[in-house]
């Protein structure tokens, strides 16, 4: 699935790009080895994030917090792909309807 750039992109759509592009791959990869992966992207957008926020928002260098939070959304597809979770059908179950979660989202 090709999504033209010109185009909205939504979570539906974001989702089947990467298992039609990663699929085989993740899925021998496993759940544990790509939860590790997801992991391991949150800790470097927490970095680009500390470097890019943490020192009063000087974004030069090799921070790239915009590209670290593209790769913890692809990995947490990723993940939802081999588990079977259409990601924009729980946020839509969880999220909007009826009055949402309780708590401080």
């Amino acid at each position: 699935m090709t999504i033209p750039e010109d185009q909205p992109l939504s979570l539906k759509a974001f989702q089947q790009h990467i298992y039609d592009r990663y699929h085989d791959t993740d899925a021998a990869r496993g759940t544990p080895g790509t939860f590790m992966w997801l992991v391991e992207e949150v800790g470097e957008l927490a970095t680009a994030l500390h470097k890019s926020v943490g020192e009063g928002g000087d974004t030069s260098g090799d921070s790239d917090p915009a590209g670290e939070f593209a790769d913890v959304v692809a990995w947490l597809c990723t993940l939802a792909n081999i588990n079977g979770v259409d990601l924009e059908e729980a946020i839509r179950d969880k999220y909007l309807r009826g009055d949402g979660p309780k708590g401080h989202k």
